[in-house]
């Protein structure tokens, strides 16, 4: 007979994992080249109204014009040139942790500290760096991690301007790299300082990717205050929120900011999941 201690005990395992896992809309772009449809649309109204009314009227068009395709590029939870996961739909003490650029020298103690706050996150990595460390990428997943798409060489100063051949390059290399670390997919996108143009979206439809954003932040990438990035990132907390973190940074300190922040999530009452 199998002792009762143990049954809780299993049972209370199996409970903990369930609550880790939440179903989530999993949405690549369905209709990749509308937001290409929706820039052409646009400029030919504009020239009509030109062409009908002088420029008068046509400049504060194409202004406004021009200034919702920036808007859509530069906002990072912009829908409009596909959809974007911005919020898990729960509304209990859950969130996603999404930790990105690595690896990096910072993966092995957040992995750690990961374990010790009985805590789950994603990394969304960047593949040339994956590909030279793939003993970090198994190390990920076999500690029951998630893995996400950050490009393929991090160009954060002109993801947002690509091209749609160096957007698919950047997409689907960082997909290649992964699939063959790891013998699997992933399924997750996070543009490059989350800035995407309409290119975005025919590369993520090909592979099956859909884009993912956040709702809270600390600017631990650049900011070098730990307590002041988990006071940032404690403004956003909520419900389903999605935590944008980072490794890697050049001021050193983002292990001792997760630490910190892990520390917070368990004084809160938050549990972390991943999106199934």
């Amino acid at each position: 007979m199998v002792r009762r201690p143990f049954v809780e005990w299993y049972c209370a395992r199996v409970a903990s994992w369930v609550m880790r896992i939440v179903s989530v809309p999993h949405r690549p772009p369905r209709h990749p080249r509308a937001g290409l449809w929706l820039i052409g649309a646009s400029q030919l109204v504009v020239i009509a109204l030109w062409w009908r009314h002088g420029w008068q009227i046509g400049l504060p068009a194409l202004m406004a014009s021009h200034l919702l395709i920036l808007w859509g590029t530069l906002w990072p939870q912009s829908r409009l040139f596909g959809p974007v996961l911005t919020r898990l739909p729960v509304d209990d003490k859950r969130v996603w942790l999404t930790i990105d650029d690595g690896p990096s020298d910072d993966t092995s103690a957040i992995l750690n500290l990961l374990d010790a706050h009985d805590a789950k996150a994603t990394f969304f990595v960047v593949g040339d760096r994956a590909a030279q460390r793939p003993e970090l990428i198994r190390e990920i997943v076999r500690r029951g991690h998630g893995l996400g798409n950050h490009s393929a060489t991090h160009p954060a100063a002109w993801f947002w301007a690509l091209g749609p051949r160096r957007m698919r390059e950047q997409i689907t290399r960082c997909h290649t790299i992964l699939l063959q670390i790891t013998g699997a997919p992933p399924r997750w996108f996070r543009a490059v300082v989350g800035l995407a143009n309409p290119f975005v979206s025919v590369p993520l439809h090909e592979l099956g990717l859909a884009r993912v954003a956040w709702s809270a932040r600390g600017f631990d990438a650049v900011a070098a205050d730990p307590v002041a990035v988990v006071a940032r990132i404690e403004r956003g907390l909520g419900p389903g929120a999605i935590v944008l973190l980072h490794e890697g940074a050049r001021h050193g300190r983002n292990v001792e900011m997760i630490a910190l922040f892990l520390q917070r999530l368990d004084a809160l009452g938050y549990r972390s999941v991943l999106p199934e």
